[in-house]
């Protein structure tokens, strides 16, 4: 924003500001949070702290202590924004996502040679992973965590002095001992049950084929009893919804057997195609900025197969709702979800949520080239978290505002 239609919106700041720092007790700590606020929501090209002070026209150093080694609740901070953005967006569903922060040098904690999708290429970058809530007209992230590599836990190192490599480089970013390497599916699930915690529960759990391939993850949804719908692979593999199971015979020794399917599980694409373009349905899903976003969909319920699945009581698969997308133009099928959303559930609203994920583009794009999400200069992993909670704070502010009608802003 110019400095004039932030100052349009200063009482309202002032008002948003004092809700997302009531739990910092100290008046300063909260004028240093206001201040940050502000600096990310001005024009300007970096949003590092330097940068953003010059705009403010304070003391650099200001920011940098509150951000780096003041002492405040974050946890409690980021707990109130998420309960705020839920309850002002009522999502339709939450999005699992992770985007990397492209770095030069090995110094900022979680830094490593991995793929990242803002790249779309392994790079030298670190990695958060996110919850989102979205509906089709906003978005706003709910909570965000720095992945680490294995090359950033001493437990996975070759050797001792290895380990003791490791270690300096942690103590030098001041990493919690309790933060070592998890998959970003565990700290995806992780934040779930964080934000149950805070009363927050998703409506539906959406994610693309990096988690929704991942059957810990899914199972790991079930646990929890949360409905979802994830994308997968044209590899993952089902039964038909008609195969069967039998029971071999118990020699005597050892637990009795299980049932089993007798059939091979096929991939999905092979159902897809057994199922044949005469099963296939054209859905209309949303409007896009030009017009209605349709194409043909085939919806099965099959078995799905792959890894340690989950079993039902009598042995059995559970069928999952599984719609496939298949251009009319192409042919095979593009993209494939699994979902253990209801049987009832309309394919459209199948497709609707399966493709909500489109929303948090624009998150994206928000948070890294108005807000500077990917701006963090330091070298901290509580200043990372800090500074991701701020821009979270700021995003919000700005949905807020902008959902209120003549109200011109923009980030």
């Amino acid at each position: 924003m110019k400095p004039d239609e932030l100052a349009v919106l200063c009482d309202e700041l002032e008002e948003f500001a004092a809700e997302v720092f009531a739990p910092l007790r100290c008046s300063d700590q909260q004028d240093k949070g206001l201040s940050y606020l502000r600096g990310l929501l001005l024009d300007g090209r970096r949003k590092s702290m330097q940068p953003m002070a010059e705009r403010l026209g304070i003391d650099h150093q200001r920011l940098q202590q509150f951000i780096t080694a003041s002492t405040w609740p974050l946890d409690d901070v980021r707990a109130g924004i998420a309960r705020r953005a839920v309850q002002a967006l009522a999502p339709q569903a939450w999005v699992i996502d992770d985007m990397g922060f492209p770095k030069d040098g090995s110094a900022s904690p979680g830094v490593a040679r991995q793929y990242s999708g803002t790249l779309g290429k392994i790079g030298n970058c670190q990695v958060g992973v996110s919850v989102h809530a979205v509906t089709d007209q906003a978005s706003c992230p709910l909570d965000r965590r720095l992945f680490l590599p294995a090359a950033w836990d001493p437990e996975h190192a070759a050797d001792p002095a290895a380990a003791a490599h490791v270690g300096r480089r942690r103590e030098r970013c001041r990493i919690p001992a309790d933060e070592g390497h998890r998959p970003k599916w565990r700290l995806a699930v992780e934040m779930l049950d964080e934000l149950a915690t805070w009363g927050t529960m998703p409506p539906v759990v959406v994610a693309d084929a990096g988690y929704g391939d991942n059957a810990h993850f899914r199972a790991a949804l079930d646990e929890r009893g949360l409905r979802w719908i994830v994308q997968v692979k044209s590899a993952a593999t089902a039964h038909p919804l008609d195969a069967v199971t039998h029971r071999p015979a118990y020699g005597g020794l050892g637990p009795r057997p299980k049932p089993r399917y007798r059939t091979r599980p096929l991939p999905l694409a092979e159902h897809v195609r057994a199922a044949g373009r005469a099963a296939a349905r054209t859905v209309t899903w949303r409007r896009g900025s030009r017009d209605h976003l349709t194409s043909d969909f085939v919806a099965l319920r099959v078995p799905l197969a792959g890894r340690r699945p989950r079993l039902e009581e009598d042995g059995t698969l559970p069928a999952c709702r599984r719609p496939a997308q298949w251009p009319a133009h192409m042919a095979e099928p593009s993209h494939y979800w699994v979902s253990n959303l209801p049987a009832d559930t309309p394919i459209r609203e199948l497709v609707r949520l399966a493709k909500i994920r489109w929303r948090i583009e624009h998150d994206y794009r928000e948070l890294k080239t108005a807000l500077g999400l990917d701006h963090f200069e330091g070298r901290s992993w509580t200043g990372w978290h800090r500074h991701v909670t701020l821009v979270t704070a700021a995003h919000l502010f700005v949905t807020l505002a902008r959902s209120r009608p003549k109200v011109p802003v923009r980030a």
